[in-house]
């Protein structure tokens, strides 16, 4: 017997094995925040098989880059670090959809309308027209290729971060910040027409206020801003929409990147 070779073939497959298990490390982490399919709502059996099926994707084309001679007592500490990247790089893209959903709390806060409750596209409780975006980008994200784009992100996170190199802290504390505060910014951008319809409402009703202090005017005008708002949002909601898918082709093409 070619006890050498077998010998080979052994330390291959370890090596082999860890490599393996790191790249589940990452995309799993990236693939529990993703929209849509890393949603609390979703069963944890097709979460798992998400995370196998972009691991299947990836492992082939980033094997050629992991370091060679991997050994299972490097693992504990490699696997902590492909999970932080991932989870890394799964924020930058979840920020987006907090960015969404904040943005329909915004609207609808402004117009007097968060009072109405829908069911919702996440655990965390916002009014119906938050809802309702949140959906919608979901499934316009979908239709545009997620999953595609997806891959191609975590592949190219390989070259950005190779396998067991972590970010210092002083680099993910300046990211994390700047990416928070692009995130509100976006939510305050998208809900920018809806304030300025309140805007122009509250003046409207305090100049009727001041002219006919008799007349109950606030009878009137939540019938008047719950109708615009109505009709505000379904011309606003493409153009929203749109801005938010752009955004988020430019975060799945560098998320590790600048805002």
């Amino acid at each position: 017997m070619n006890y050498a070779a077998l010998t080979d073939l052994l330390d291959f497959g370890e090596g082999g094995f860890v490599a393996l298990v790191l790249v589940l490390m990452r995309v799993g982490a990236i693939a529990a925040l993703l929209p849509g399919f890393g949603e609390q709502n979703s069963p944890m059996r097709i979460r798992l098989l998400v995370t196998l099926a972009f691991t299947a994707i990836v492992w082939p084309s980033v094997a050629a880059t992991l370091p060679g001679g991997l050994t299972l007592a490097q693992m504990p500490g490699l696997m902590v670090t492909e999970a932080a990247i991932g989870l890394l790089i799964g924020i930058s893209i979840r920020l987006l959809v907090l960015a969404l959903q904040l943005a329909g709390s915004i609207a609808a806060q402004s117009v007097s309308i968060s009072q109405i409750a829908g069911a919702g596209a996440t655990p965390d409780p916002m009014p119906a027209m938050g809802n309702l975006l949140v959906m919608t980008g979901l499934a316009l994200v979908m239709a545009l290729g997620l999953p595609e784009k997806v891959a191609l992100a975590m592949i190219d996170s390989y070259r950005i971060f190779p396998a067991g190199l972590m970010p210092s802290g002083g680099d993910v504390a300046s990211w994390g910040v700047a990416h928070v505060a692009a995130s509100f910014a976006l939510a305050l951008t998208m809900a920018a027409p809806f304030l300025v319809a309140s805007f122009a409402y509250n003046v409207g009703l305090g100049a009727i206020n001041r002219a006919m202090p008799s007349l109950m005017v606030a009878f009137i005008g939540a019938p008047l801003i719950t109708g615009v708002a109505i009709l505000l949002l379904g011309l606003a909601a493409p153009t929203i929409l749109l801005v938010w898918s752009g955004r988020m082709d430019m975060v799945l093409g560098n998320p590790m990147g600048a805002p």
